[in-house]
């Protein structure tokens, strides 16, 4: 008797707070008078749920498979569901809001014709006349009976609730919270989740969790338990409702057992699916933890449909490949040309996400990044310089160098300064010394407009952040003297490596380069008139064997070239020729050593992968264009060779390719290999 009580007193409080403000005007008038004046309070903090449900323990919600097997009545409202003292909130941890823009159902608000709902029956009118989630609970509040009006009223509850903009939603989702027919909408679906439709029990999940129904509370894991109960029962439609939730929640018992549920029900089932939405949404739920076998069976699924694939499935097909972690390349080939075609209709968040997913799942597509970035250059105006950066930050990643839109982007920098933060500057000095990119009218204008951001925050910046900073500029080949003398001071005290972290391998290195810079590129330095060399090692790698019997068969001799060579810097070479002035003979390498004969010219051969250059050219990427640049100082000629190429010419091939290089004036292997792109 007294539980009762408490539970009319408090309904009473509940609806009296809501009257107060909802019951002078229109309820419509009222929402917009509140979305827009009041102020925002987290919707599920001071809310009285207590006589909504029961909170669920940690234990309860991680809780082993036989909970709803035992002769427990969790959907009860008598003695078995009480209220508990105090105002407690839903849950004391709160769920963050999930945003589902990727996969909005445009079936979630109704199950038109396929679960028997009669549309002329007065509630369905009213409910398909309602604008926003508030008039729905009005309207449940007043006339909703049956578990078919609870369920309808939540999924349009939901449909309403994703179509407002994103200030809109937090307003409306306290207003959601605080409803007191919010409270019995709940306790409907907890009392009558057995006796649902299948329809009915995964939209009105999909619908609780995106509202922000916290996952561990007692009415959505009842609804994941009977999910797991029917799931047999699930059509394909619902199948993939039921994917799209499980893809946003934590991991928990009931969760796993439901997935695990799912990847045996997805094998029998993948070849009667036709429909590439309902397998992208199997994909991102089933996840990067999925066998490998399934993974192909999905694919070939997809690959049967791929002819039918819209440019909205384009979007969500990279994403979905990306949650499992499968790089298909005839299905991203096949989107990429989907979205080339349809660039100017994607949204910047789209783009990044398309070039993120492209880095971690390996795949390297020219024509696909060159559209996006034309793209971007040709709406310049449309974007601001953040925007740009995080494209310059994707392609950088990628390996890719969007020549024009970095130029754009300078110029932008240097007309508005400001805009570097320190952050900024690190990103800005990171993108254009790995692309090794320097801009073509304003190089020194530019340079300086970086150097004195950089001294503006040296009070404040950290010993890394120094180091990066320094050693970027130094790879494009400008010495920031200020910055330089910190770096070095710090370096005499020790200060760089205190720290005892993962990245002081990468540190040594990084300094080494930076010292070299200093020493190499400093306008004092001049070209020494012979460099000391030391073959480290009579061993040679097996990716160089070919090109060593190609240089016998060449030269005749193995005394006529130096391999595996050690300079100062420790810089090393993988071949050293030694030739006369005009390029026409070669000479012994005996017989030149220590001879300061200004004559002698020297060649130095480096294979490099083609990860060296940027994606589709060859041009060197930083560490590649600095070694090649130092090399030049120390007076070498150097001879660029990309690896994979040569080994797959024939023996003969790969001794013409190296007589050209070597006997050619102007034997430059970057006006000569080209990279071939399979995309």
């Amino acid at each position: 008797m007294n539980n009762k009580i408490s539970y009319l007193l408090n309904t009473v409080r509940c609806v009296h707070r809501c009257n107060s403000v909802l019951t002078r005007t229109s309820s419509a008038t009222t929402r917009k008078h509140i979305l827009w004046i009041g102020r925002y309070r987290d919707p599920l903090e001071n809310v009285n749920f207590r006589k909504l449900f029961l909170n669920i323990s940690p234990s309860l919600c991680g809780s082993s498979l036989r909970f709803l097997s035992q002769k427990i009545d969790v959907f009860s409202t008598g003695a078995k569901i009480q209220p508990e003292k105090g105002t407690e909130a839903l849950v004391s941890q709160q769920a963050p809001y999930r945003s589902s823009e990727l996969e909005k159902l445009d079936d979630s608000g109704s199950f038109k014709g396929k679960h028997g709902i009669d549309h002329s029956e007065p509630f369905f009118a009213s409910l398909q006349k309602c604008t926003c989630p508030s008039d729905v609970l009005d309207l449940a509040a007043e006339s909703a009976v049956s578990i078919k009006h609870f369920t309808n009223s939540l999924t349009t509850i939901w449909k309403l609730f994703r179509n407002l903009s994103e200030d809109q939603q937090r307003y409306e989702k306290q207003l959601i919270f605080e409803h007191p027919a919010f409270v019995k909408l709940c306790q409907q679906l907890l009392r009558d989740s057995r006796r649902m439709t299948r329809g009915d029990l995964v939209f009105s999940l999909h619908a609780v969790m995106n509202l922000g129904v916290p996952q561990n509370t007692l009415l959505v894991q009842t609804l994941l338990r009977v999910c797991q109960e029917k799931l047999n029962q699930l059509d394909n439609r619902c199948i993939s409702v039921l994917a799209t939730t499980l893809a946003e929640l934590e991991k928990d018992k009931n969760v796993s057992a439901l997935q695990a549920g799912l990847q045996l029900l997805v094998e029998q089932r993948i070849p009667n699916i036709r429909d590439i939405f309902i397998l992208q949404n199997l994909m991102k739920c089933l996840g990067k933890d999925v066998p490998v076998f399934l993974k192909k069976k999905l694919e070939m699924a997809v690959l049967k449909e791929i002819d039918h694939l819209t440019f909205p499935n384009a979007l969500r097909m990279f994403l979905a490949l990306d949650a499992m972690y499968y790089c298909s390349i005839p299905i991203l080939n096949a989107c990429s040309k989907k979205i080339q075609e349809n660039v100017h209709d994607v949204s910047f968040r789209h783009l990044i996400l398309i070039l993120e997913a492209c880095y971690n799942l390996q795949y390297r597509n020219v024509k696909l990044f060159s559209a996006v970035a034309d793209y971007v250059n040709s709406t310049a105006c449309l974007w601001d310089k953040r925007q740009m950066m995080l494209f310059l930050s994707a392609f950088e990643t990628l390996g890719f160098q969007p020549s024009e839109l970095m130029d754009i982007f300078a110029e932008k920098v240097t007309e508005d300064p400001e805009f570097l933060n320190l952050k900024n500057l690190l990103i800005v000095l990171r993108v254009y010394s790995r692309l090794n990119y320097i801009p073509r009218d304003q190089k020194h204008l530019f340079f300086e407009t970086l150097h004195n951001c950089l001294n503006k925050y040296l009070p404040q910046i950290s010993n890394t952040e120094l180091l990066k900073a320094v050693y970027s500029l130094c790879i494009l080949g400008y010495l920031p003297h200020r910055a330089l003398d910190e770096l070095l001071q710090k370096d005499s005290r020790d200060e760089l490596f205190l720290s005892d972290d993962l990245y002081k391998e990468q540190k040594e290195v990084m300094l080494r380069s930076v010292k070299a810079c200093v020493e190499l590129d400093s306008p004092s330095f001049t070209k020494p008139a012979f460099v000391l060399t030391e073959n480290s090692s009579s061993l040679i790698s097996l990716n160089l064997r070919k090109a060593r019997e190609a240089l016998i068969e060449l030269l005749g001799d193995e005394n006529m070239f130096q391999q595996n060579v050690q300079l100062p810097y420790k810089y090393h070479i993988d071949f050293e020729i030694r030739m006369d002035s005009d390029r026409k003979k070669v000479l012994p390498i005996s017989a030149t050593d220590d001879h300061a004969d200004s004559s002698v010219q020297r060649l130095a051969f480096l294979f490099v992968p083609l990860s060296a250059f940027c994606l589709g050219t060859t041009h060197p990427q930083g560490k590649l264009a600095v070694k090649k640049r130092h090399l030049n100082k120390l007076g070498y000629h150097v001879i660029l060779v990309l690896n994979k190429k040569f080994q797959e010419m024939t023996n003969e091939d790969a001794v013409e390719f190296l007589k050209e290089k070597i006997y050619s004036e102007n034997a430059f292997p970057l006006s000569e290999v080209t990279v071939q792109n399979s995309n």
